[in-house]
């Protein structure tokens, strides 16, 4: 089972609004340094890839372009989520030259953000293919960039987590010890995710085994394992197997590149990895007016 769901937003709204804001941003009053140019004058550009990845952002960067010339006509060399290798031209714009100088800086900002999420989720991705284990995202993102960072994620191949707080129910160790435990905290969450129809799961996190079996026999169908080393991993998975209706297990904390095959191995079915919209490494573009 997965919970890799619609986006509770149309993305050409989420697009348009975060669009709307970096240009804002950006310009301000005016770009004076544009401004410098002819304002009839036209131009073509470029864009250039300086490393390999994952490509991801287009519509973002092609809404730049267009929010400041509604005429700019963009041509792509490659699709949305093509793996790129350094020095490939990747699109071409034809429009006009103050627009295009304008929107440069927000637009290369969006694709080297968004095609770095998708890009390190992909090295994440590729770790587990062989196994049953998926990766999902977190709320570990950028203020108001949320969605679009949670977009790559599923471009690189990975999957999304809860989107914000109004869309599930994660119980953590302050939630159970508000609440006067595991058992009556999942009580109140079965209730309320009976009258929300927005909440899409519950899930509880649990800190050993104990607590776990604790938790699965109290109703819990989805858990968070959290920091439980490989070993203990590998107990849960085997404790869970024992029930008619095992929960999913989501092991959380500590995963890296180096450990995940060994996490993937033990039979959990998600990992959860804040990695990847938190420390991210924006992959490297350049855009290139072509002088006439």
């Amino acid at each position: 089972m997965t919970f890799d769901y619609d986006f509770p937003l149309p993305l050409a709204e989420v697009i348009k609004g975060n669009v709307a804001l970096a240009l804002a941003e950006d310009l301000g009053p005016g770009d004076l340094t544009a401004s410098l140019i002819p304002a009839e004058r036209n131009a073509k550009a470029l864009l250039i890839s300086r490393e390999a990845g994952i490509l991801c952002g287009q519509a973002w960067f092609n809404a730049c372009f267009i929010g400041l010339d509604p005429t700019v006509r963009i041509k792509w060399h490659l699709e949305e989520g093509a793996t790129i290798s350094a020095g490939k031209t990747l699109c071409e714009i034809f429009g006009n030259a103050r627009a295009i100088l304008s929107a440069e800086r927000a637009a290369l900002n969006f694709l080297q953000m968004l095609s770095g999420v998708a890009s390190q989720t992909r090295q994440y991705a590729d770790c587990v293919r062989d196994t049953n284990a998926v990766i999902v995202d977190t709320r570990k993102t950028l203020p108001g960039l949320r969605l679009a960072q949670k977009y790559a994620v599923r471009i690189g191949g990975g999957q999304n987590h809860r989107f914000a707080l109004w869309d599930a129910i994660l119980i953590k160790e302050n939630h159970i010890a508000a609440a006067g435990g595991i058992r009556p905290a999942l009580t109140a969450a079965e209730s309320l995710a009976e009258t929300e129809p927005c909440c899409r799961f519950v899930q509880i996190e649990v800190e050993n085994l104990a607590d776990m079996e604790t938790a699965i026999n109290a109703g819990a169908t989805m858990l968070l394992l959290d920091n439980f080393s490989v070993p203990l991993l590998k107990q849960a998975v085997a404790i869970n197997r024992r029930y008619d209706s095992p929960a999913i297990l989501e092991a959380s904390g500590g995963a890296t590149l180096k450990t995940l095959a060994q996490i993937a191995a033990t039979g959990i079915d998600r990992i959860s990895i804040g990695a990847l919209t938190k420390n991210i490494k924006a992959l490297d573009f350049s855009l290139r007016v072509i002088p006439n």
